[in-house]
């Protein structure tokens, strides 16, 4: 059974991802990551570093915090 940490986390990424207009490539470029690690990310698959954490919310231009939020987001 997934985390619920993980999915939430997934879903914050995606929802910002998405309201930024990146696909998934794009965001995997500007955070220095793989694509496919970023939609295994989005699908709850890995249990991400804070290294890789911080560098998606640089990416996508918000706050650590953001990404922790206790509000679920629609995406």
């Amino acid at each position: 059974m997934k985390k619920d940490i993980l999915i939430n986390f997934g879903e914050k990424v995606r929802f910002y991802r998405k309201s930024k207009g990146l696909s998934q490539e794009e965001l995997s470029f500007k955070a220095d990551l793989h694509r496919t690690y970023i939609g295994m990310i989005e699908r709850a698959e890995k249990n991400i570093t804070l290294t890789n954490i911080e560098k998606i919310a640089n990416a996508l231009e918000i706050d650590i915090k953001d990404l922790f939020d206790g509000k679920k987001e629609n995406s």
